[in-house]
């Protein structure tokens, strides 16, 4: 599992996706904040992590789609199969992989209340209640990615399919301002990300919306893992 993950490191940074991606976020995060906050001239970042949200999907969709994908173009694919780790092990490290860039992105965004904090008394406890709302999203779309990438070996076909799912799981929320039926409505709340993510932005952990995201992140994995599983024994 270590030998898979220091491998999809490696791959990460031997090729420019990493540095692209880390490139454009930090451009693409500075800018938000600097809208969100500086220019409305207010200390509260709330807007500004529901905005990240939102590009997390892209930048999570481009950084997940070759985990699986490029396997296949490669055919080096077999190789993962019959390695001495379990199909779960396997899935694990690259998803780890995947996280660790992840959380790479957002350290980058520390500075940044470094420099509110300088001109305001921002509220610590939203800030880091976003964040740790922000860390569980962001895994569950890094386990929608995964997912996606091990049912094709075309990386765009990959990508695209990964934004559509994440959209469709964020999105669904907006649908209740034009849908009066309660019982769909209650199920759209359930089932929506961005919904759960409302309690995060007031500085409060809530404890039912970190067990869904957690259930999400592993329903994904299981379900990868069951792809792998079914292609092993074909």
């Amino acid at each position: 599992m270590i030998a898979i993950y220091k491998r999809e490191m490696r791959a990460y940074f031997t090729t420019p996706i990493a540095y692209v991606l880390t490139a454009v976020f930090s451009a693409v995060a500075g800018i938000l904040f600097c809208i969100c906050t500086l220019q409305m001239q207010t200390s509260d970042s709330s807007a500004y992590f529901q905005f990240l949200m939102y590009v997390y999907i892209v930048i999570i969709a481009l950084l997940t789609m070759k985990s699986f994908s490029e396997e296949k173009r490669a055919r080096t694919e077999q190789l993962l199969l019959t390695s001495p780790v379990s199909l779960t092990g396997m899935v694990m490290a690259k998803f780890l992989a995947a996280f660790t860039l992840f959380m790479g992105t957002l350290v980058l965004t520390v500075p940044f209340f470094a420099v509110l904090s300088m001109y305001s008394d921002p509220n610590w406890a939203k800030i880091i209640g976003c964040t740790v709302g922000i860390i569980l999203i962001g895994s569950c779309f890094i386990a929608v990615g995964l997912f996606m990438s091990s049912l094709t070996e075309n990386q765009l076909a990959a990508a695209v399919s990964t934004i559509a799912v994440l959209c469709g799981l964020v999105m669904t929320s907006v649908l209740n301002s034009v849908i009066d039926f309660y019982p769909v409505r209650a199920v759209l709340s359930w089932v929506s990300i961005y919904s759960r993510f409302a309690n995060f932005t007031y500085g409060i952990f809530d404890i039912p919306a970190a067990v869904y995201y957690i259930s999400v992140c592993a329903v994904f994995i299981f379900l990868t893992v069951r792809v792998y599983e079914k292609r092993r024994y074909a």
